[in-house]
């Protein structure tokens, strides 16, 4: 697969079990955006180390993330970074605005709401205690993003049982196929 894949991880990173995890254990030339600090993550910070990995990659990668990694990817859309990426895999995107989120949204608030100005696909669950069905969607909808609904899945993690995740895998491949098309 040609061009560079960057994994965009949440809150408290994608530990070993996580499906991001097992993607890049199977796919070595894929890597993960470093942050220095995953557990009090700051917008600013996360912003510039995401376009610091951009700027890192050949051409413009495909960003596959997870939870606050979505909205990363959002915030950094709208940054005004003259380095563009070639589409977005947005799983489980958390709603930061909500008082469910589990810790302050330490700049992620208010969500971008813009188009992303790259090709998307939002993949999220009915049931998932961090973004409601109905914000999930509205983010797709603002995003322009494709949306696809994979039912009571919850975050979408290795504790909801999203470990290795070969439906996951198949949509990611897909999706990179038609953007690198």
């Amino acid at each position: 697969m040609d061009g560079d894949v960057l994994i965009l991880s949440g809150l408290w990173d994608s530990g070993p079990q996580h499906w991001q995890s097992h993607l890049e254990a199977r796919h070595p030339d894929w890597r993960r955006v470093a942050h220095r600090d995953f557990n009090n993550p700051d917008r600013h910070e996360w912003v510039a180390e995401l376009d610091a990995a951009v700027a890192a990659c050949a051409g413009a990668p495909v960003l596959v993330a997870h939870s606050l990694g979505c909205i990363l990817a959002a915030h950094w859309a709208a940054s005004g970074s003259p380095l563009r990426a070639a589409g977005a895999f947005l799983v489980a995107p958390s709603d930061v605005e909500a008082s469910t989120y589990p810790i302050g949204s330490n700049g992620f608030a208010p969500v971008p709401l813009a188009r992303l100005p790259f090709p998307s696909l939002v993949i999220a669950s009915t049931d998932d205690e961090f973004v409601s069905r109905e914000r999930a969607l509205a983010f797709a909808e603002a995003w322009g993003s494709r949306y696809v609904e994979i039912g009571a899945a919850g975050h979408v993690n290795a504790d909801a049982g999203y470990g290795d995740w070969p439906e996951g895998e198949r949509l990611l491949l897909e999706f990179l196929g038609q953007v690198r098309a």
